[in-house]
Formats: C-alpha cells, sequence, structure tokens
C-alpha cells in the first residue's frame, strides 16, 4: 500500500489531471482524490494523493511543499487518518431541532407580560 499526502493550498481551478501529472515527478502516483463541494462541485483548494513508496511520498514533500501553483503556495505533508465521528449528521439548530432556539412548543401563555 502506498503513502497518502494530503496537498493543501490550492487554487480552485486546479484538476486531479493537473495533480496527476505534477506529483509523478517526484514518484509513481498510484491515486489522486480532489476534494470537492458536495453541492456545488466546485474544488474545496485541497487534495489526497497517494504515492507508490515511503520514499517518493518523502520526495514529493521536500520537492512540492512551499511551491506555488497559481500564487498560492501548496501545503504537502503525510495526511493523517481521518477522525472518527458519532454518525448520524450535524445535529439541531433548525426549527424542531433543538440548539436554543424558537419559541415555547407548549403553545401556552408567556408569563410577566
Amino acid at each position: 500500500m502506498g503513502t497518502k499526502l494530503y496537498i493543501g493550498n490550492l487554487p480552485f481551478n486546479t484538476t486531479e489531471n493537473e495533480l496527476q501529472e505534477l506529483f509523478s515527478q517526484a514518484g509513481a502516483v498510484q491515486e489522486v482524490t480532489l476534494m470537492q463541494d458536495r453541492f456545488t462541485g466546485k474544488s474545496r483548494g485541497f487534495a489526497f494523493v497517494t504515492m507508490g513508496s515511503e520514499e517518493e511520498a518523502q520526495n514529493a514533500i521536500s520537492k512540492f511543499n512551499g511551491q506555488t501553483m497559481d500564487g498560492r503556495p501548496m501545503t504537502v505533508n503525510e495526511a493523517r487518518p481521518r477522525e472518527q465521528r458519532p454518525p448520524g449528521g450535524g445535529g439541531g439548530g433548525g426549527r424542531y431541532g433543538g440548539g436554543g432556539y424558537g419559541g415555547r412548543r407548549d403553545g401556552g401563555q408567556r408569563r410577566g407580560y
């Protein structure tokens, strides 16, 4: 299994093919995943690149970390494991979702007015 790298501060017009081409200069690229907004489909400005070996990943970090792409200095480092999150989504704040918003739910009279 290869070593996954986090690539941050990317220009929003960057494509997976451009990243594949760029990082192949440092070694074998197994996979490129450009993160996109799930609603708009636009780039979120970061990606993950899986290099073929630890040595190739370190080569990519030393070669590309801080290098500018369209005037933006890229952040390249080894990706950390994804944090575990509880299942079930984000939680309240909506009309009946709790979060401390809204009025009385029992429909009764307010006191003191």
